[in-house]
């Protein structure tokens, strides 16, 4: 009897060491020691218009990084330039029961769906980079995190009007779907009637941000318009399809070409004199502000429904002493 009793005590015992021994709750948050577990708090949906874009993987990436810090895991999409994907997406997002959606809309007006639904459902949204622009979408918006694009069209007209001496027909190359790309020419058309320039816009079609459609479009510009002395590109993928379009002309002589952003390939482009100016955004410091926002909002802190990061010109001059570029970083 004595032996039968002392082994129905060591096998109570095992079952409370395999009770303790139980697989934790606690997940290692991404890039962290196994050493200093963090309680995953929930998750977020993070949707961008294109993640083959370098510009949206870094703020991905960063986004993914600083969620971490506050235990919240990133789910992260692509929505590969097609709004109806996204809207699905964003769906998805909604079932899953997420705790937010960081979204990147693909098509400002169009994204509005995603956005109704996500607040019927009671699920936050934060945009960045592109604002939504659908008039009954828009204040459900929680807060938006972006250059202030309009002020950084500003400077690309400024330079253009340097590059230029203000005399000439010049051409821009839009993205019409997409309320940064939008503010970009508004800013710049701006510039040019406030200082009263002699620059003449001759043509604006859409390169829709990529090198093909800039070059395909340039192309079609030089034929019609071959005596333009600038050309204004929204970003720097279509800036540089611009580039190859005149350089296959054999333009560059004639032609200044300004682009934006400031992206490792627009810096190094810069440098090589191909543009001649590319206004800097800062997409870590946009990363940063939306997950910041996120986590006020969380707090219940008051949180502005729209913050702007100021853009800044990026010449040759910055270029040449500027360390990312050689390391090909933002």
């Amino acid at each position: 009897m004595g032996r039968f009793l002392h082994m129905l005590t060591l096998m109570a015992s095992l079952a409370v060491l395999a009770g303790c021994g139980a697989p934790s709750t606690e997940k290692t948050t991404p890039g962290t020691s196994d050493a200093s577990p963090v309680q995953i708090n929930g998750r977020i949906g993070l949707t961008c218009m294109d993640l083959t874009n370098p510009f949206f993987k870094l703020i991905a990436n960063v986004v993914t990084e600083e969620a971490a810090k506050y235990g919240y895991e990133v789910i992260t999409v692509d929505g590969a330039n097609d709004p109806a994907r996204q809207n699905n997406q964003m769906a998805d997002f909604v079932a899953q029961r997420v705790d937010a959606i960081f979204l990147n809309p693909v098509d400002s007006r169009a994204a509005g769906e995603g956005v109704k639904k996500a607040h019927a459902a009671g699920i936050p949204v934060f945009t960045f980079d592109v604002q939504v622009s659908d008039p009954e979408a828009q204040d459900l918006v929680v807060a938006h995190i972006g250059s202030d694009n309009h002020q950084g069209g500003m400077l690309a007209a400024e330079s253009m009007m340097k590059a230029t001496g203000d005399q000439g027909k010049i051409a821009i190359l839009s993205f019409p779907e997409v309320t940064s790309c939008i503010l970009r020419v508004q800013g710049f058309k701006e510039y040019l009637k406030q200082h009263n320039s002699k620059l003449q816009i001759v043509a604006e079609l859409s390169g829709r941000g990529n090198r093909n459609d800039g070059f395909a479009v340039t192309n079609d510009i030089l034929q019609a318009h071959p005596d333009i002395v600038g050309i204004f590109a929204i970003n720097d993928p279509s800036g540089l399809g611009a580039y190859a379009a005149v350089q296959k002309a054999g333009k560059t002589d004639q032609i200044t070409i300004i682009a934006f952003d400031a992206s490792p390939a627009g810096k190094q482009a810069v440098y090589e004199k191909k543009l001649f100016d590319s206004p800097q955004q800062f997409p870590r410091k946009m990363a940063k502000g939306i997950v910041e926002a996120f986590v006020k909002y969380l707090e219940g802190e008051e949180v502005s429904k729209k913050i702007f990061i100021p853009c800044k010109h990026y010449y040759y001059e910055d270029a040449v002493k500027d360390e990312s570029r050689v390391k090909e970083q933002w």
